[in-house]
């Protein structure tokens, strides 16, 4: 058997078996998906952290490419109960190291206890506890990861559906799911895919019809260009945004965001919505909240677990935005109608945003 050590933070050492060999550090968070294994490691919002699956058998159907969310995987290591050999073959081909046989209720409840943590990984046939340790003594916490956007955004502008002749979206990409791109381009939408540092200018020469934030990694206070095409596009432009999208759309409205203690991340997520008092299961991955969406955001929806905000409208501007993944991979398809949501925004009856005058 490989050997194989997680370190925690504060210094305590698991042992459990080697199934990828390498090192890594990041932070430690764990995900309740019972399903959807391929989606969640292939999701660019786990950029720099290690992912613990608490469901005790991970890669029981496979590996299928159609699948992903991204061209790799994002987690730097992965942990579980149980990895089959199909999923630690495609971890070990992309040169993540990978853990099991370990009491992962043990590690969820660590977390849960005592936060999302620091973490390293040793795996291999020669590694000792100690490889471990330092490893997590070169851990960087989360919001000390500035540049974390240009780790998981696009070089330059990719444009999706071009022959489409519906409306057309300007996409900031902070780490953006394929399949929020799909659900735009499936409603006759094209979708300009820009890097995370465009610029106004960048944004204006594409002329939208609705700016979009997407989802991605780490502290929101540190996309600061895409916090400023927000302010610079909201008085004229209408404006969404998905998970790390929404708490970018408060920063840039004066509101605030917080780091969560253990985050939410799974595919049962209550959420309530306040106007139809309806309650939909949601899919999640974010470790920062909105703490306060200042004045012009109010709250549409709450968390039902703990009241944290999941849904954002405007007050006086055309703004939707959803802390959760209505696109649903992994996850119940409860709230695919928020992209008809957004796509409506751009449809002038539908306005209430009124451009200043020259």
């Amino acid at each position: 058997m490989t050997a194989a050590y997680v370190a925690l933070e504060g210094g305590h050492v698991l042992e459990g078996r080697g199934r990828a060999s390498g090192t890594a550090r990041g932070e430690l968070v764990f995900t309740t998906a019972y399903t959807g294994y391929e989606e969640s490691l292939t999701d660019p919002s786990y950029e720099e952290q290690i992912l613990t699956f608490s469901y005790p058998l991970i890669g029981n159907y496979g590996v299928r490419e159609e699948r992903f969310e991204s061209d790799r995987i994002h987690p730097r290591a992965v942990l579980a109960k149980e990895l089959t050999d199909d999923i630690t073959e495609w971890l070990e081909s992309e040169d993540v190291p990978a853990v099991d046989h370990l009491d992962t209720r043990e590690v969820v409840t660590d977390i849960r206890d005592g936060g999302a943590m620091k973490c390293g990984i040793a795996v291999g046939d020669d590694v000792t506890e100690e490889d471990a340790l330092e490893q997590l003594e070169q851990c960087k916490a989360m919001s000390d990861h500035t540049e974390i956007g240009a780790q998981v955004s696009v070089d330059e502008t990719v444009v999706h559906g071009e022959d489409n002749d519906g409306d057309t979206v300007a996409l900031v990409d902070c780490g953006a799911k394929g399949s929020i791109i799909d659900s735009l381009v499936e409603r006759n939408a094209t979708v300009h895919v820009l890097p995370h540092d465009a610029t106004e200018e960048d944004v204006a020469a594409i002329e939208p019809d609705i700016l979009f934030i997407s989802n991605g990694p780490g502290d929101p206070a540190n996309y600061e260009e895409a916090i400023d095409i927000v302010d610079a596009f909201v008085e004229d432009t209408p404006v969404a945004g998905i998970c790390l999208g929404q708490q970018i759309v408060a920063e840039a409205l004066g509101g605030t965001t917080e780091k969560m203690t253990f985050g939410h991340r799974g595919v049962n997520q209550p959420v309530l919505d306040l106007e139809s008092d309806r309650v939909v299961m949601t899919t999640q991955n974010h470790g920062y909240t909105v703490a306060e969406p200042g004045d012009y955001l109010e709250v549409t929806q709450i968390n039902v677990n703990d009241d944290t905000p999941e849904g954002l409208d405007g007050v006086e501007h055309d703004i939707i935005t959803r802390q959760y993944h209505p696109e649903a991979n992994p996850g119940p398809q409860d709230t695919l109608d928020f992209f008809d949501d957004v796509l409506a925004m751009a449809d002038p009856q539908n306005q209430r945003a009124v451009p200043a005058d020259d």
